[in-house]
């Protein structure tokens, strides 16, 4: 017993225990998963106060409030409208974009369509979706709701489609030669090389698709056809009633709840998606300007909440695999070679091909059809109304270039500028947006009365309208386009070392 005590002393100690000082990381971090659960409850919350009211009886002629303490529910309204398109939007764009580069066929069906389809004004869908959605659902706000929605859609899936569409078909060989030897299937090369490879595009691209969204938002939330009030109340609807009633106070506060939401949509979305999409560049080299921040990825990192959620859907998947092998086991011994199923029908090349030439068919069919009204209703024209239908057509064409050529002028070299330097894509990005997404019918009359002023016509002054909705096309994707091209860097790279 003496032994043991004397030598006691000489064992190996305990590591001494943690003390957690006051305000440690623990308490921090503590923080950081009650503000990442109060924001997803608070969305989860919102979302079914949205769908209750949605689902709720038609409100014909919704009173429009002015009171400045309204606008971040009117907020909230017209950011889920924006949203429920953008994700309509997306889900067409990958979808069609697609299947246009990936079908040949299909491409020279769906493109030419696609460029007619942008080309239409976003007005022009008004009347027939709104009707066509409130006849769908006579006694539920849904209708209007979907009608709304379907509207910002059609300004937003254009630019996302054709992006999408581009970057596939400028996917480098090497690469696609590399999913080819791996034998990749369709959903592997869709989820490893394509989306991954145009998602520094889409990102841009979606930014341009939510400008445009709140750029036509007030035509989209005011929309009175006869006697039929479909006014929503949002931000939209807020603003369009200020400008219409001459409230300046009100406007003003519109105008910055609009500006808010839309620098916080950049700190809490597009920022986070700008530096997360780096990892997706072809670029190998690396360097002090590439590295970029976002407070709002360095804050959920810190958080615990979303690891655990993580962690825990690993193991309810174990723990189902592990309850799930005692059904297993008879079925092997009793099956030990597993039959191959029924071969699908639009596997065989010639049931594709039938498929494709229906499809084909059916579309040049409703073409023929609509090509036989558009002709019996044009020879009802006589010659002088020819004349001023090519002549009209001839000067809308000239505008729509010279807006295109002005467009081009100075977003295409601002555009690789601002691609080339990733410090100044940061510092810019915001604010393209907040000028990108001011609304356009309270630019319209501003800019006319300039032009009056100064004794331009509107002939050229239309041009300059075209200008202020086009121009953001341009800017966006060249930026999209400089910033994913590993050569751009490069260069910008030697000529600063030069």
């Amino acid at each position: 017993m003496p032994e043991s005590i004397s030598s006691a002393p000489h064992a190996t100690p305990l590591p001494p225990a943690a003390a957690r000082p006051a305000g440690s990381r623990w308490a921090w971090a503590f923080l950081i998963d009650l503000a990442v659960f109060l924001l997803v409850f608070s969305a989860v919350y919102g979302v079914y106060a949205l769908g209750r009211s949605w689902l709720g009886p038609v409100t014909s002629g919704s009173h429009i409030s002015q009171n400045p303490r309204i606008l971040p529910l009117y907020s909230f309204y017209s950011l889920t409208r924006i949203a429920i398109a953008y994700a309509l939007s997306l889900v067409f764009a990958l979808s069609y974009g697609y299947l246009a580069a990936r079908s040949r066929r299909a491409e020279l069906v769906l493109i030419p369509l696609l460029d007619i389809l942008q080309s239409i004004p976003v007005l022009s869908f008004l009347p027939g979706v709104m009707l066509a959605m409130v006849a769908l659902f006579p006694r539920r706000q849904l209708g209007v709701e979907l009608g709304s929605i379907l509207l910002i859609f059609t300004g937003q899936v254009w630019n996302m489609a054709f992006s999408f569409y581009s970057s596939l078909k400028t996917i480098p060989r090497e690469l696609r030669e590399v999913a080819r030897i791996y034998r990749f299937s369709r959903w592997q090369r869709f989820v490893q090389l394509d989306l991954p490879f145009s998602t520094i595009g889409l990102v841009w691209n979606s930014m341009m698709s939510v400008a445009g969204g709140w750029f036509f938002l007030m035509a989209c939330e005011m929309f009175v056809l006869g006697d039929r009030d479909f006014r929503l109340p949002g931000l939209g609807s807020y603003l369009q009633t200020a400008a219409s009633n001459g409230d300046t106070r009100a406007l003003l506060w519109g105008l910055a709840a609009m500006i808010a939401v839309i620098v916080l949509l950049d700190q809490l979305l597009w920022r986070p998606l700008v530096v997360w999409v780096e990892k997706f560049r072809l670029d190998e080299t690396t360097g002090g300007e590439r590295k970029a921040s976002s407070w709002v990825l360095d804050f959920l990192r810190r958080a615990r909440l979303p690891r655990r959620v993580a962690v825990f859907r690993r193991r309810a998947y174990r723990t189902a695999r592990w309850a799930a092998r005692p059904l297993e086991r008879p079925l092997r011994a009793a099956t030990p070679v597993i039959l191959r199923g029924p071969r699908v029908a639009f596997e065989h090349p010639v049931a594709r091909k039938l498929a494709g030439a229906l499809l084909v068919a059916a579309i040049a069919a409703g073409a023929a059809a609509g090509l036989w009204q558009l002709g019996r209703l044009l020879g009802q024209l006589g010659l002088a109304e020819w004349r001023q239908l090519a002549s009209s057509a001839a000067l809308t064409f000239l505008r729509v270039m010279g807006a295109v050529l002005l467009s081009t002028a100075w977003a295409l070299p601002a555009g690789v500028v601002i691609g080339r330097s990733p410090q100044l894509a940061r510092a810019l990005q915001p604010v393209i947006q907040v000028v990108a997404s001011f609304p356009a019918p309270m630019l319209f009359p501003v800019v006319v009365l300039l032009f009056e002023r100064i004794g331009v016509g509107l002939g050229l002054g239309a041009v300059a309208l075209m200008v202020l909705a086009g121009q953001w096309y341009v800017l966006f994707n060249v930026i999209a386009a400089v910033a994913v091209d590993p050569q751009s860097s490069t260069s910008s790279k030697a000529s600063k070392r030069t």
